[in-house]
């Protein structure tokens, strides 16, 4: 089964550029007719499936890429799995650094509202 640009792009819900973009880079490899229209196979289909994943987790193209290519040098999966392993709880860890980050500018912006409306009570009292 194959599909086309047009295909792909309706079915993740991005831009046929995008995926261009992505063959650019190196990600995917769509084979062509003889018309030189672009078609991808369910093995592209996938790995555009874990590249918006990965995007989509923060994770840079270059991660992803190598991710995504150490499935092709070990079929046994075990390097991409510890490869991913590895950026993954990476990306948690920062993850978890912006949410303690936000957690602590919200804490301070809630202590800040609660000194402003009670000067605002204070002023309120005194009018």
């Amino acid at each position: 089964m194959a599909w086309t640009i047009t295909e792909l792009a309706q079915q993740f819900d991005v831009t046929t550029r995008t995926i261009r973009f992505y063959e650019e880079k190196g990600l995917i490899h769509p084979d062509r007719t003889d018309a030189g229209q672009r078609t991808y196979s369910k093995r592209e289909l996938v790995r555009l499936r874990l590249i918006l994943r990965g995007k989509r987790y923060g994770f840079s193209l270059s991660e992803i890429a190598e991710m995504i290519e150490l499935f092709d040098v070990d079929r046994t999966e075990q390097k991409q799995l510890e490869t991913t392993i590895t950026y993954g709880k990476k990306k948690v860890a920062e993850l978890n650094e912006t949410i303690e980050s936000f957690i602590a500018l919200r804490d301070e912006m809630e202590e800040m509202l609660v000194t402003f409306e009670d000067k605002l009570q204070r002023i309120n009292k005194l009018e």
